[in-house]
């Protein structure tokens, strides 16, 4: 190679793109880094960590200050909107299976400061930002990245790889021709966010619950400084009806009545359950919501991002190092079943958990949940799934 194609290029700067880099240059590899954004989004986006996330992050030495700056939380619930708790799971459970037996609740942007941080410390890595991949080329020796800089100039890259981390709307994903087949869930979602104490109102809340209810069903999730719901809404409707103040207001007071809420952010979003024909092209690969796409029931999205990025750093290291390109194919083989068997199934069923409205159909929902937890190898296996450390060791098992 010569020095201009010895390198990974990573196009995009989200915690999937900048795990994926960290991973690489810890392997001694020089990744450049191409992010759209004038600087890394700090918005409420995503915000747990399940267990097998933070072990990954921990030998990446990205854990603990992620840890110190979120909430652990052992416990997580369904509840029913009217009677109550339904079912509270036990993350202590799996203390024999990981170093982290929570969730632990931290903002996203929280881990990209970090992953950024220790990128910028390495001579070996490159984040160049206000520049948005356009078109990619590859050949038997490397891949040709032309990008637009704010400017208008555009500039080419040259890379040995490249990995695609450009979330939904990937331009590597479309330079590649791959399909991206799926469907658009109908509700719209309103994520809203308060600083008003659910935990302290409402006597045995969990700091993260699934509330099912015949009628509308919405999820309350804690952070570090507020408290997220998260209402289905109907598509029908326009941004500026479902962000009207006075709805939410209302919407707000129908959870739990009383003061009017301090609403500190809102967002309305369309929800889809993608994931994309093939992950490996060649020298390109597709990582993240690039890759799959689904609803944020479970909260596997960004938590299967991330051991994309884990498994394609793994597979790359052992190929820069001599190994065979067509190890990249078991990453395909095994991300892609993860994504359909594992987050996309766990995330619609949690939905239609929460969807059904026909009274019998819901009891044995709710029934089912309750043995469940009261059968401690039931409970246990039901925690090693959704925590998602079930469906890694069920990985070693795909050549």
């Amino acid at each position: 190679m010569n020095k201009n194609e010895d390198r990974v290029i990573v196009a995009g700067a989200g915690p999937v793109g900048l795990v994926a880099a960290v991973s690489l240059v810890e392997a001694g590899i020089p990744v450049t880094i191409l992010e759209a954004s004038s600087d890394l989004a700090v918005d409420l986006r995503a915000s747990t960590f399940h267990p097998p996330t933070l072990d990954y992050l921990e030998k990446l030495g990205l854990a603990d200050g992620l840890i110190e700056r979120g909430i652990k939380c052992p416990y997580w619930q369904f509840r029913d909107r009217k009677d109550g708790e339904v079912a509270t799971f036990d993350l202590g459970l799996l203390k024999n299976e990981t170093a982290h037996p929570y969730r632990l609740q931290a903002e996203q942007w929280k881990l990209t400061e970090a992953a950024r941080k220790r990128l910028d410390e390495d001579p070996t890595a490159t984040l160049i930002t206000d520049i948005t991949v356009s078109s990619v080329v590859q050949d038997a020796d490397g891949v040709n990245v032309t990008a637009k800089r704010n400017d208008g100039s555009d500039e080419v890259f040259r890379c040995a790889y490249l990995i695609g981390a450009d979330g939904a709307r990937s331009v590597v994903r479309k330079e590649t021709g791959v399909n991206f087949p799926g469907l658009t869930i109908p509700e719209i979602f309103l994520s809203l966010s308060t600083p008003f104490r659910y935990d302290q109102a409402i006597e045995g809340l969990a700091d993260i619950c699934y509330i099912s209810d015949p009628e509308e069903w919405f999820v309350l999730l804690r952070t570090p400084t507020l408290w997220r719901v998260l209402f289905p809404t109907d598509p029908t409707l326009s941004d500026e009806a479902i962000l009207d103040p006075a709805r939410i207001e209302e919407r707000m007071q129908s959870v739990l009545p009383g003061a009017p809420y301090e609403i500190a952010h809102k967002t309305a979003y369309r929800v889809h359950e993608r994931v994309a024909d093939a992950y490996v092209h060649g020298r390109i690969f597709l990582a993240g919501d690039a890759a799959h796409l689904n609803n944020p029931l479970g909260g596997m999205g960004m938590n299967g991002g991330i051991h994309d990025a884990v498994n394609l750093a793994d597979k790359l290291t052992q190929v820069w190092s001599g190994g065979d390109i067509d190890l990249m194919g078991r990453y395909e083989r095994q991300r892609r079943k993860v994504a359909i068997e594992t987050v996309q199934a766990q995330a619609l069923r949690n939905r239609a958990i929460l969807n059904e409205t026909d009274p019998a159909k819901r009891a044995a929902y709710h029934n089912e949940l309750r043995a469940t937890v009261d059968d401690p190898a039931k409970h246990l296996a039901y925690v090693m799934k959704s925590s998602m450390i079930q469906s890694l060791r069920d990985l070693e098992a795909v050549a």
